[in-house]
């Protein structure tokens, strides 16, 4: 059974930075997207990023691009997101999803609150 956990949520003012996980279980990276997808107060799900494990590459939605940083741990099963310069439209609720390449978002997290305000 595919297991997703995430972490780290929390209240951050603006400006600050916040690292959220998502440990794994029951899947293997190898051959797998994992992504990140949030979803604000009162509104629709909003993809984030992503990272294909074949290649690594990383791939970023513009409201995020060049603040928040995917990586993942293959060694602890573990994706994190790395966010700075973080904004109050940031505020969602962040889940991690993974699945392989024809199925990328098969298995999602419980979800992660994440704050951003003065």
């Amino acid at each position: 059974e595919v297991q997703l956990v995430e972490s780290g949520g929390g209240l951050v003012q603006p400006g600050g930075s916040l690292r959220l996980s998502c440990a794994v279980s029951g899947f293997t990276f190898s051959g797998s997207i994992m992504s990140w997808v949030r979803q604000a107060p009162g509104k629709g799900l909003e993809w984030v990023c992503s990272i294909y494990s074949h290649s690594s590459n990383t791939y970023y939605a513009d409201s995020v691009k060049s603040r928040f940083t995917i990586s993942t741990d293959n060694a602890k099963n573990t994706l994190y997101l790395q966010m700075n310069s973080l904004k109050p439209e940031d505020t969602a609720v962040y889940y991690c999803a993974a699945g392989p390449y024809d199925q990328p978002y098969d298995s999602w997290g419980q979800g992660t609150q994440l704050t951003v305000s003065s």
